[in-house]
């Protein structure tokens, strides 16, 4: 029996309490339409957009253009490449590599990349970009992004700083849950260089957010401090959750997510067992329709949901019951779980309004706490739904 990485036991998945329609999954029309109607918003924000990005939530259910300078813009080159995977279209590809040539200039310019967020950026970019046309450019970029996330590497604390300077002392030893998905472009630096530093970095990363992110109840803090130098852990702090001892919705999706992500490139069978413990702990405090709100700590009444965190969670939960067993009990309760949320997500929270500049999803939260994008579109959410829409429908490489 291999030692757990976390002290964090399995609560059981309560599957009565889920919405009785998810028993029925997503059949294939339903699918079908859903994908229709995300390409048919794509091509109005290609249109709407040009060359510009998104910013990451909406105003009144439209997205303003940006430059390329956020967190958030890959989000979007990320839905070009899954929309040119959907249907061979060169107008999707045409307009991903020209943003490859963006995102080129941006890690070479050093334009706001001193943060951790650079997997967000360059795997849904440039490592998609690489992979499925093989242009140098993209690699090119993605390597020098896969560099400068190392740079953010605290071997004391053996964690990726997520924020700010390295000398910040507000920000100094800083781990959040949301970083186990920059790690696959670690993996793939170190799997295309052959430099194992790459692959230590990340591989010390995610058994230090298995220790201390996760609590021993299966929830999840959004961040956490260690001593840079010693490596000491500190303490956990939320950000943008309710509160410090809550469960913030869309972190726990990241780890149900970004667990078995790197369980792909380190095959940690640990990282399945605690992805599992997330995901019940997740599945288990849901509202009636099974869409989350903002913070898991609210289970009913009239708080914002956030159908941006249940997004990840489905594709989560799909990645997760992929990497299981046949003949494990909680697989296909995972399947069925994940496209049921797909399934309520293309019914009641997709934006049918047809509106240039609006999102795939609405109903998500970015910031609850400083009032951004509360019950707006954000662009993350639009990646997710359409990535969960293209694993339900066929079998699929992550760019992750």
């Amino acid at each position: 029996m291999h030692q757990p990485l976390n002290a964090a036991s399995l609560e059981p998945l309560n599957t009565a309490a889920l919405p009785p329609h998810w028993n029925e999954g997503a059949d294939r029309a339903t699918l079908s339409r859903a994908i229709g109607r995300a390409l048919d918003a794509v091509d109005r924000n290609l249109t709407h957009f040009g060359d510009a990005f998104p910013m990451p939530s909406s105003q009144g259910g439209v997205y303003k253009a940006m430059d390329n300078t956020e967190w958030t813009n890959g989000f979007w080159t990320g839905m070009l490449w899954l929309a040119y995977e959907l249907s061979g279209a060169v107008r999707y590809r045409d307009a991903a590599l020209a943003h490859v040539r963006s995102f080129h200039a941006r890690q070479a310019e050093r334009i706001n990349v001193n943060h951790h967020d650079l997997g967000f950026l360059y795997s849904l970019s440039c490592v998609a970009g690489y992979e499925l046309t093989g242009d140098p450019l993209a690699f090119d970029a993605a390597l020098g992004a896969a560099r400068l996330l190392l740079q953010r590497y605290l071997p004391g604390a053996g964690i990726i700083q997520a924020w700010g300077e390295l000398s910040d002392p507000a920000q100094r030893g800083r781990m959040i849950i949301d970083c186990n998905l920059n790690l696959p472009l670690l993996y793939w630096a170190s799997d295309h260089t052959g430099d194992p530093a790459f692959r230590a970095a990340a591989d010390r990363h995610i058994e230090a957010a298995a220790r201390h992110i996760v609590r021993a109840d299966g929830s999840t803090f959004h961040t956490f401090f260690f001593d840079p130098a010693s490596g000491a852990p500190l303490h956990g702090k939320t950000h943008q959750g309710h509160a410090d001892d809550s469960c913030w919705a869309r972190g726990q999706a990241w780890g149900i997510s970004g667990f078995p992500l790197v369980y792909r490139h380190n095959g940690d069978a640990r990282l399945i067992d605690l992805a599992k413990v997330l995901s019940n702990y997740y599945l288990n405090r849901l509202p009636a329709d099974g869409i989350c709100h903002w913070d898991l700590v609210f289970t009913s009444g009239v708080q914002p949901r956030d159908s941006s965190a249940a997004a990840i969670a489905a594709c989560g939960l799909l990645e997760l019951a992929r990497q299981l067993p046949l003949g494990d009990a909680l697989r296909a309760p995972y399947e069925r779980a994940a496209a049921g949320m797909v399934r309520t997500l293309a019914a009641d929270y997709a934006d049918t309004s047809g509106t240039p500049g609006a999102g795939l999803l609405k109903h998500a939260v970015y910031h609850k706490p400083n009032g951004v994008g509360v019950d707006e579109a954000c662009v993350w959410g639009d990646y997710f739904y359409l990535e969960a829409l293209v694993r339900l429908t066929r079998t699929w490489r992550p760019y992750w």
